[in-house]
């Protein structure tokens, strides 16, 4: 055995071990690429007896970084006593708001009642008193980004064996977060009888330790769809009474899930007359159309560049993160950081922002070019020629998803009255700049609504409401799916909608 010191504690473990994955383990540290090396950002400082540096490190890690013993520690392996400093990501800004609708009070608890959206990145809940007032919500990060950012490398976690502690990941947190609601309202968690979770397919796979195997290839046919109730047990949930009911909402496919449901329940566009467009922009990018009696649906791969992924210093919404930048009159940037400290990272919102002054100065041309890569956003904080090209590639598929459900239904943009804007990154959003890029439609900037966080305040509304819970249930069942892979429209659409 050796000894590992980990953030000041010390540990046995074998020899050979990956620190990164050691730190996952012992310290939440997140492995975002899934421990492949990719994104660059496991760092840790590392001093004793390890490996030396790889190719990719040497790559990714300046010179100075390396002397100092900065490391990736997905990277690392420990072959005698060593030391390690990594950190944990914080919480940072996680929006759990949003306006619950007008419904008929029928709940399905009799004491307490907990609604909770499990998301890729993050969890949020909501506890409800049997009246239907909140008494508590708290939210925290995935624990699940120490096996990757995205559904897809976790998928290829599952399928090496750790299917069992991606389960467990989510549960332990879901049962959490309950617990400390449950102290916040000063009652005890055992008397919630009554629990909603929304969340993609793939998440609500873990979740019920449903196999994944199928979503990982053609022709993506989803083991379970859910719209059920199953015990608290049966899901391990052990902070709840075994036999407490826990409602899973319908999905409508294997990348749009439930949460895509529950967000159309929150902005109650299918019981409004008009046309209206909803998108979660995300690393999946579900969109939804309603128009006249049919309602559409799509999912675009747009990938985490939004979200902190695959951008060099790319970062969630916490704090040393810019999230605002706006351009001066004498053309230089200005910048807000979360936390007001010196900035680390940048942020999704502070990305976009961030590309439409760019393009506004002529430092990124129309196709996306950078003459000086990289170019410099404030302090240490850059954006380089890779960045543009990701965020290029999933801003394209957001726009192509929105005007292809447009094109399917034959309508376009001025023919919509709304555009909602679902989930945390959406509610940070400057849809100016948005449509600037081209992340939008420009023509729909003005008709945007920012719903918050719309997957959980449509699962307390079906918590609150038994008549909306079977109302819901049979519209999914309506949605019409737009595949976009094959879809000669999207394929055109997405090559257009790359340029700036």
């Amino acid at each position: 055995m050796i000894t590992i010191i980990l953030n000041g504690k010390r540990y046995e473990a074998e020899p050979g071990i990956c620190l990164g994955d050691f730190a996952a383990e012992k310290a939440g540290a997140a492995l975002i690429c899934g421990g492949h090396g990719k994104c660059g950002k496991c760092r840790g400082t590392v001093a004793g007896n390890v490996s030396e540096p790889t190719e990719r490190e040497r790559a990714v890690l300046t010179g100075d970084e390396l002397r100092r013993g900065v490391r990736l520690l997905c990277r690392v392996r420990a072959y005698g006593d060593c030391t390690v400093t990594a950190g944990k990501p914080s919480d940072g800004q996680i929006r759990t708001d949003g306006e619950l609708p007008a419904h008929e009070h029928a709940p399905a608890f009799s004491s307490y009642g907990a609604a909770v959206d499990v998301g890729t990145t993050t969890i949020a809940a909501r506890l409800y008193r049997k009246d239907g007032t909140q008494a508590a919500e708290k939210s925290t990060l995935n624990p699940q980004r120490s096996f990757g950012a995205d559904v897809v490398t976790r998928m290829e976690a599952a399928l090496a064996g750790h299917a069992a502690a991606l389960a467990a990941a989510v549960r332990g947190a879901v049962c959490e977060l309950l617990c400390d609601m449950a102290a916040q309202a000063g009652a005890d968690v055992r008397q919630i009888d009554g629990v909603v979770i929304t969340g993609n397919t793939v998440m609500l796979h873990f979740l019920t330790l449903t196999d994944t195997e199928p979503l990982t290839h053609a022709p993506f046919a989803a083991r379970r769809l859910f719209g059920e109730t199953v015990s608290a047990a049966s899901i391990g949930l052990d902070a709840l009474l075994p036999d407490a009911p826990v409602y899973l909402p319908p999905c409508v496919s294997a990348f749009v899930g439930a949460d895509t449901v529950t967000a159309v329940a929150a902005s109650e566009m299918i019981d409004n007359d008009g046309v209206f467009l909803l998108t979660d922009i995300g690393t999946n990018g579900e969109t939804v159309l309603k128009y006249g009696g049919e309602v559409y649906a799509c999912s675009t791969a747009a990938g985490p560049a939004f979200e902190g992924a695959g951008i060099s210093m790319g970062m969630g919404g916490t704090t040393g993160a810019i999230d605002r930048v706006r351009l001066l009159p004498d053309g230089a940037l200005g910048i807000h950081v979360i936390g007001d400290v010196p900035p680390t990272g940048i942020c999704g919102s502070g990305l976009v922002d961030a590309l439409s002054a760019l393009c506004e100065t002529g430092a990124i041309d129309e196709t996306g070019y950078i003459e000086d890569d990289p170019v410099q956003v404030a302090g240490p904080v850059v954006i380089t020629q890779n960045d543009v090209r990701a965020a290029q590639l999933a801003k394209s598929a957001i726009h192509a998803g929105i005007r292809t459900l447009l094109h399917t239904a034959g309508i376009g943009c001025d023919s919509v009255d709304a555009l909602y804007i679902a989930g945390g990154f959406g509610s940070y959003l400057d849809v100016k700049n948005a449509g600037r890029i081209g992340l939008i439609p420009s023509e729909l900037v003005p008709r945007v609504r920012v719903l918050g966080n719309a997957a959980l305040t449509g699962a307390s509304l079906l918590l609150l409401s038994l008549p909306q819970r079977r109302k819901y249930g049979e519209a999914a069942e309506k949605i019409k799916l737009v595949e976009l892979a094959s879809n000669p429209v999207f394929a055109a659409e997405y090559m257009e909608r790359m340029m700036f």
